[in-house]
């Protein structure tokens, strides 16, 4: 029966990748953020395979790439391998071992994938191929800190038949939650182990210590397309009754940056406020900064009075609050933060509020409450079962 799957499974996604490879190749074409990913992904150019043998974790974007740091740290240099999905994570990833690549599309896994000791795979990254393929040719597989949301579980259910032949070929399953292992089971999944966020096990350090400005400092953090106006019109209730402060803005994606430093110019100007790009100038003198640089959020959170954390004003699941809460951020929270329940469960005094209300509570910061982190996760399991392989 799996393999009758497998051979109908394998000639979907072949047909899939055919009728894609025009689109595909416009897209490398005209958009930045795919000149890289999509001829690695989707034709294997200068994406060769790894070298056998060896310890492979695969994450999706860079928030995986940055949680697995400690897990990386703990495995010889030598036989880590390492894939990304994104082009931010393949940035991040790169940053570990020249043994890192992007994860090729699913049909091309049957000629790339070559023998490796361990298969490890970050949250949801559930797909077919990657796990039968991994173990046909002899790898363990584990998928960790896998998680299912209130949200994503409906649609997971209506494709069961699908996930539970994925699950079929992975070995173990670190589960977030006990609700996450509860819905995992449902989908067909064995041997399923609660673990806790691993994420709480990887907290990132700060690499270089940025000059704390005077006054009140706010970070809008890994914010998204709708997010940036929103804090923006909060911040100018707030700078107009507390005038020295000052907010630094960093988009989550770096192909937003154009579009965010306009918006934020066109607000400088109407507004009489000084405005400059992290890349112009590497210092907080003016009023509103866009920080256009990748990699130095942690080091931005140090230093911040209030985080308004995006990715939850809109519909995307919300963002790691772990980062900000190790320095005791003030950190506020949009509604639509499914993806990051247990995260948020786990760390006092985030401020969750409608969009309607940031205004309001922003700009009354004596009134909002320094985070703090009240759990710890371990990464013990993991490690144990990579030394059985070993």
């Amino acid at each position: 029966m799996h393999y009758i799957f497998y051979a109908f499974y394998l000639s979907i996604v072949y047909i899939a990748w055919l009728f894609a490879l025009p689109f595909l190749f416009l897209l490398s074409k005209f958009k930045l953020k795919y000149k890289e990913s999509i001829p690695r992904r989707f034709w294997l150019k200068n994406n060769m395979p790894f070298s056998s043998n060896g310890i492979w974790i695969h994450v999706c974007s860079f928030g995986e790439a940055r949680a697995i740091s400690s897990i990386v740290s703990q495995i010889p240099k030598e036989i880590i391998r390492l894939s990304a999905s994104t082009q931010t994570g393949y940035g991040e990833i790169k940053k570990y071992t020249n043994q890192s690549r992007y994860l090729p599309f699913e049909p091309l896994l049957m000629f790339w994938i070559n023998r490796q000791k361990m298969l490890i795979v970050m949250e949801a990254e559930l797909w077919y191929l990657l796990f039968f393929v991994a173990r046909k040719k002899g790898a363990k597989t584990i998928l960790i800190n896998a998680r299912m949301s209130d949200k994503s579980f409906p649609k997971y259910k209506r494709f069961r038949w699908l996930y539970k032949n994925i699950f079929a070929n992975i070995d173990y399953i670190y589960a977030q939650t006990s609700a996450d292992k509860e819905r995992l089971e449902m989908l067909g999944a064995t041997n399923v182990i609660v673990n806790g966020n691993i994420k709480f096990a990887s907290i990132v350090q700060k690499t270089k210590e940025l000059p704390k400005p005077d006054g009140l400092l706010v970070c809008a953090a890994s914010t998204h397309d709708k997010e940036e106006a929103l804090i923006l019109s909060a911040f100018r209730v707030l700078k107009a009754k507390q005038p020295t402060t000052k907010i630094v803005v960093v988009p989550r994606h770096p192909e937003r940056f154009e579009v965010v430093d306009r918006m934020m110019t066109s607000m400088a100007q109407l507004n009489g406020y000084k405005y400059h790009k992290w890349s112009d100038k590497e210092n907080f003198e003016s009023d509103m900064i866009l920080f256009d640089e990748m990699g130095e959020l942690v080091n931005i959170y140090a230093i911040s009075d209030i985080v308004v954390l995006g990715g939850a004003f809109e519909s995307h699941g919300g963002h790691n609050a772990i980062e900000a809460a190790q320095f005791g951020c003030k950190v506020i929270s949009g509604e639509h933060y499914f993806n990051q329940k247990e995260i948020f469960a786990n760390i006092a005094n985030i401020e969750i509020v409608k969009n309607n209300d940031l205004v309001d509570v922003l700009q009354y910061p004596a009134l909002l409450k320094p985070t703090k982190i009240i759990k710890i996760s371990t990464i013990e399991p993991i490690l144990e079962q990579i030394n059985n392989v070993l």
